[in-house]
């Protein structure tokens, strides 16, 4: 056992000083890791691929990316953009592709003809044939369709 002096001040000055010093270290990183995320997406948002709800996670040198695509090129691109910056070694994919549907449904209505349809739904009746096409082998005949029956129409 024995007694020991310190000095009253001189400790907690110092441990105040380190603990302040680290706090300003973190404070810096999560500041530039932000200025980061925020060149991430300004390059995605100004390279004019159609992005939804983009985000950007920065883990040291892997992003994580989210959102929505409307098509695989534009995801790729987005992705190869991206992993080319300096200071990126792995890219996350989390973008998925929203598609919009290949065709839609009609139910024929009473003096429905296909050229009639296809002048409804493309501007242009002489189209009928992508309409007969698009169901085979349901119809025989491009004159062959009745009042209630549902047909594939795809789109323009």
């Amino acid at each position: 056992m024995g007694l020991f002096s310190f000095l009253k001040k001189a400790g907690s000055d110092l441990l105040k000083s380190s603990a302040e010093k680290n706090a300003e270290a973190a404070a810096s990183a999560e500041a530039a890791k932000a200025n980061k995320i925020n060149l991430l997406e300004s390059v995605i948002n100004g390279s004019g691929i159609p992005v939804e709800n983009f985000s950007v996670d920065l883990d040291d040198d892997k992003i994580t990316v989210y959102g929505q695509t409307n098509s695989v090129e534009d995801k790729e691109k987005v992705i190869l953009i991206l992993g080319n910056m300096e200071g990126i070694a792995t890219v996350d994919d989390r973008l998925s592709v929203v598609t919009p549907p290949q065709s839609t449904f009609y139910e024929v209505k009473s003096g429905d003809s296909l050229s009639k349809i296809a002048k409804e739904v493309y501007g242009d009746a002489m189209r009928y044939n992508e309409i007969f096409e698009a169901n085979q082998p349901m119809l025989k005949s491009p004159d062959l369709i009745y009042p209630g029956q549902m047909l594939r129409i795809p789109n323009k």
